[in-house]
């Protein structure tokens, strides 16, 4: 059976997740009609479901995806804050333990946003779905696409009675996550594999919610202390979120080999003796838990290069996790997902909606952002024992020596540290990086002496219960 559109101008996106939502928001103004097909059935407000496991973990939204979120939803980070998200300025609220060690808080240059995601997922959505031109059709499975390899026309489905149909579109978007089955719908049409990369350092995460202490509910740092990827062990690392309600997020991670572990009477040992510091254990001792430990192994980086295919069909364009899935301790799969949905609208946009090789420029687009994302993700990933099949390349290696040697710098020259914070934050491209200027800092290296201990002032060690 066969629905048929009124009209072609019919967007489906796979997934209403925050890639999905996005997605439908940048087809809002230039379809006549958006289609969101999800398999769970979404929640009306900031609960957790099924199909979003790694919802229990620390999230982050980077100044880059936040402007391009407000861009898509004018108005949604001001509602974020009302609801009780975080700005944290950068690197102003951040104490971090990097592997050349310990920044100083310079001025701000760019922030984050922090919240827990049920609540970040839900206020986004209930601005997207305010619009009449996009519908949700949830509990329905994705069973793969119409047409043929040089057109698509849209989407099999089966619905939650078990009926299967199509819903014929002129646009559909795959933003069905890290278990996307693009690869699989394009061989069927008859199109070769999309080459893919995969750095898999065994990383598995452990994440807790507690209650700060009172004191320390509000305007706390974000902690984080960072593994060293030359040690020549496993990487253990830590973050330490203040979101919304008084709450802190803490994760935990380490690679093969060093695996925290799921148990609940484990999580502090392990963030008082694992990690390089034992600052989150001491600040995790004055807190109150108040969930159980969430962990997974579902870490691995893995990008699909869609922009090199030979061919690519018109009408089809794969967003977010279901292109690039990253290390989840670099905090940028949010930000990723709203900067290539603002691609999708402009380009959608500039060039109309059904124009030839439209699909083919949106996914060429998107490659930036993400190999951006991809290039900090794998930089110290692929160094751990196992993380590929041959070990890391000559230019991973290049540079992950220049990227550690800007770190260093970072340290003790608040200019240099701005540079780096403009990449991690993804508002600026990594050729900023390149500048003579910014490699004769590299040279000389840091202007001020390394910290030896985190920079936290008498306030919030006060505050925190640690003085």
């Amino acid at each position: 059976m066969s629905e048929r559109p009124s009209t072609a101008r019919v967007a489906v996106v796979l997934g209403g997740s925050h890639t999905g939502m996005l997605a439908a928001r940048a087809l809002a103004d230039c379809a006549d009609r958006v289609v969101v097909v999800e398999r769970d059935v979404l929640p009306a407000g900031p609960e957790s479901r099924k199909g979003l496991p790694q919802a229990r973990h620390a999230h982050m939204l980077w100044s880059g995806g936040a402007q391009a979120l407000e861009r898509l939803l004018p108005g949604v980070t001001g509602l974020l804050r009302d609801a009780g998200a975080r700005r944290s300025p950068v690197t102003t609220d951040v104490v971090a333990l990097s592997s050349q060690g310990w920044f100083r808080r310079w001025p701000e240059s760019h922030h984050v946003i922090l919240a827990g995601r049920d609540l970040l997922d839900a206020t986004i959505r209930a601005q997207v779905l305010a619009d009449g031109r996009i519908e949700v059709l949830g509990g329905t499975e994705v069973l793969g696409l119409a047409g043929s390899s040089g057109t698509v026309t849209g989407v099999r489905v089966r619905e939650r009675d078990g009926r299967e149909r199509t819903i014929e579109a002129g646009l559909v978007v795959d933003a069905t996550g890290r278990g996307s089955a693009a690869p699989r719908w394009l061989t069927e049409l008859g199109l070769p594999a999309p080459q893919r990369r995969e750095v898999d350092s065994g990383l598995a995460y452990a994440s807790r919610l507690y209650l700060a202490p009172e004191q320390a509910r509000d305007g706390f740092p974000v902690i984080n202390v960072q593994p060293d990827p030359h040690a020549g062990g496993p990487g253990r690392a830590g973050f330490l979120l203040p979101i919304e309600h008084g709450r802190w997020i803490v994760t935990v991670n380490g690679t093969r080999g060093g695996e925290p572990s799921p148990a609940n009477d484990d999580f502090l040992r392990f963030a008082s003796e694992e990690l390089r510091h034992p600052l989150i254990g001491d600040l995790l001792r004055q807190a109150q838990p108040l969930s159980d430990v969430a962990f997974t192994r579902a870490t691995v980086n893995r990008r699909h290069f869609y922009e090199r295919m030979p061919a690519w069909p018109e009408n089809f364009i794969v967003l977010g996790d279901a292109v690039a899935a990253y290390n989840p301790i670099y905090g940028h799969g949010l930000s990723v997902a709203a900067q290539s949905a603002l691609l999708l609208r402009k380009l959608t946009q500039r060039h109309g909606w059904g124009a030839p090789r439209l699909s083919r420029r949106v996914q060429k687009a998107v490659a930036r952002p993400v190999g951006a994302a991809w290039d900090l993700a794998i930089s110290q990933d692929v160094f751990y024992p196992g993380a590929t099949e041959k070990g890391p390349t000559l230019r991973d290696r290049l540079v992950a020596a220049y990227v550690d040697r800007l770190m260093y710098t970072a340290t003790g020259n608040g200019r240099i540290a701005r540079r780096v914070t403009d990449v991690t934050s993804l508002e600026r491209r990594a050729e900023v990086l390149m500048t003579p200027s910014v490699l004769l800092a590299a040279v000389v290296g840091p202007l001020k002496p390394s910290l030896t201990e985190p920079p936290l002032t008498a306030d919030e060690l006060k505050r925190a219960g640690l003085q």
